[in-house]
């Protein structure tokens, strides 16, 4: 029945799942990590808990789906519809395990299917985890260590691959879906889920305990600044200034460190484009989720196994500027590409926008400046500085904090030169007051009392100024208050 193979009939039982009361009493934690938890001010992550799988219970799972693999061609199946391959993979095995005599209850059964239906169709022991949305991040370090980040606290979960080959399967699949590879040769790759989510992935001997995979997840639900509101992350004045400067077409950089979402404050600032506006996005992998109508999605390419063949940032920047763009947008800034985008905004295409890493808005200029140099330009400082005075308007700057939480610290626009000194001066800042007694941290956004920016006049070229001067007085009176 098997095929060339012949499997040896034998009755083998999965391990018993533990009690609820046993798995309540393994999740909690005892009083002497409690007291610990509690004297550092962390709060216990709540995650959703998966039941630890004994090697055994992989053993079986191997030779079932060795077994499947002997009876139907992966190839064919995968190009099928996933519910009818599915459907057909379910029946499969429940035939195996008939004729195969092996004693199971039905929910293991069911759990197993779904396991060999993930590996077989979807990304192996991670489909749970990217079913999840209130997960921000899976951090996979080898076969057998998966983290992930739940509303800011990263922990540990008990999910593990079978071995270090499914592992690196389900690193070629991902990178495979837009033409990348990942070996030995090419041992690092960014790549993308078909939602967007962005991927990196690392292999031995770069990676010495094994291949490492990090998922930064998007929302299926795309963030806006209402709910960001909603979650502290900026006031409502504070989202009404951002509202304004994504209107006018003021050019902006969003600033902050890893994690302290960048690209999800970028992806709320454009939702206040005009839909008739062309725009064009260059990133080394395809993750804004813009909603505009037009809009030109490009992207870097790695050399191929000749080392030939690779096409950088800087080349997509200055690219754009033959694709007649209205705005310019740069998923992340990290190198010469800086030079061509502020000659961008600087000629006629107001409205861009980028994003670099920075822990403040004076250190986001100063990186601007050194990556410009990084191109090899031999400019003076000062003549750098004025270029980039004369193009980025605001600098809008995030932060994770040590709780966890993410918050936009500062926006702050840029006036101009005071000598060889660029001068800025904040319109909102994020000030933290305390710390609640589970270690969440209290703080506020309060405006600096600007009355009127340097980009007022453009807010009067497209008749906001009346929506910017109610913001700015309402976060100048929660400055009073």
């Amino acid at each position: 029945m098997f095929g060339r193979r012949q499997f040896e009939e034998k009755l083998v039982v999965l391990p018993t799942r533990k009690p609820a009361s046993a798995e309540r009493q393994a999740s909690t934690p005892n009083s002497a990590q409690a007291n610990t938890r509690k004297s550092a001010h962390v709060p216990a992550p709540v995650e959703t808990p998966y039941e630890i799988k004994s090697n055994e219970y992989y053993e079986i799972k191997q030779e079932l789906f060795n077994a499947l693999i002997e009876i139907v061609d992966v190839v064919q199946i995968t190009k099928m519809n996933p519910t009818a391959a599915r459907a057909e993979i379910r029946d499969v095995v429940n035939d195996i395990v008939v004729s195969k005599k092996v004693a199971m209850s039905l929910a293991e059964r069911q759990e197993v299917i779904e396991d060999i239906c993930n590996d077989v169709l979807g990304y192996g022991p991670l489909e749970p985890l990217l079913a999840r949305d209130d997960i921000a991040d899976i951090m996979v370090n080898g076969n057998r260590n998966i983290f992930i980040e739940v509303k800011g606290r990263v922990r540990e979960t008990n999910i593990r691959f079978r071995d270090h080959a499914q592992l690196v399967n389900v690193c070629q699949r991902i990178v495979s879906q837009i033409g990348r590879r990942v070996d030995e040769s090419s041992p690092i790759c960014d790549a993308r889920l078909p939602d967007g989510s962005r991927v990196n992935v690392i292999v031995p001997p770069l990676a010495v305990d094994g291949t490492a995979l990090t998922i930064r997840k998007f929302r299926k639900d795309k963030l806006t600044l209402d709910q960001l509101i909603e979650y502290g992350s900026i006031s409502a004045p504070g989202a009404e200034i951002l509202m304004v400067i994504g209107r006018i077409r003021c050019n902006v950089l969003v600033s902050g460190g890893t994690g302290s979402g960048k690209t999800t404050l970028l992806n709320c600032l454009t939702k206040y484009i005009d839909p008739d506006e062309r725009i064009v996005t260059c990133e080394d992998a395809a993750e804004l989720q813009l909603q505009q109508p037009h809009v030109v999605r490009l992207e870097t390419r790695p050399p191929n196994l000749e080392g030939e063949g690779r096409i950088t940032m800087r080349d997509l920047v200055r690219n754009c500027l033959r694709m007649r763009p209205e705005r310019i947008i740069v998923g992340e800034v990290r190198g010469d590409e800086a030079f061509d985008l502020l000659q961008a905004m600087n000629t006629g295409h107001d409205g861009s926008m980028g994003t670099l890493h920075a822990n403040s808005p004076r250190d986001a200029l100063a990186r601007l400046e050194s990556m410009i140099l990084m191109g090899g330009l031999a400019l003076p400082a000062k003549t750098i500085r004025e270029m980039i005075c004369a193009s980025i308007d605001v600098i809008i700057q995030t932060q994770r904090l040590r709780d966890g939480s993410r918050r936009v610290t500062h926006i702050t626009e840029i006036l101009g030169m005071e000598g060889d000194v660029t001068t800025t001066q904040d319109l909102l800042v994020y000030d933290i007051t305390g710390e609640d007694s589970d270690g969440m941290l209290i703080g506020s956004h309060r405006g600096t009392g600007i009355g009127r920016p340097r980009f007022w006049e453009r807010a009067q070229y497209y008749g906001e100024e009346r929506r910017l001067a109610i913001a700015l007085d309402e976060a100048g009176m929660a400055k009073d208050g």
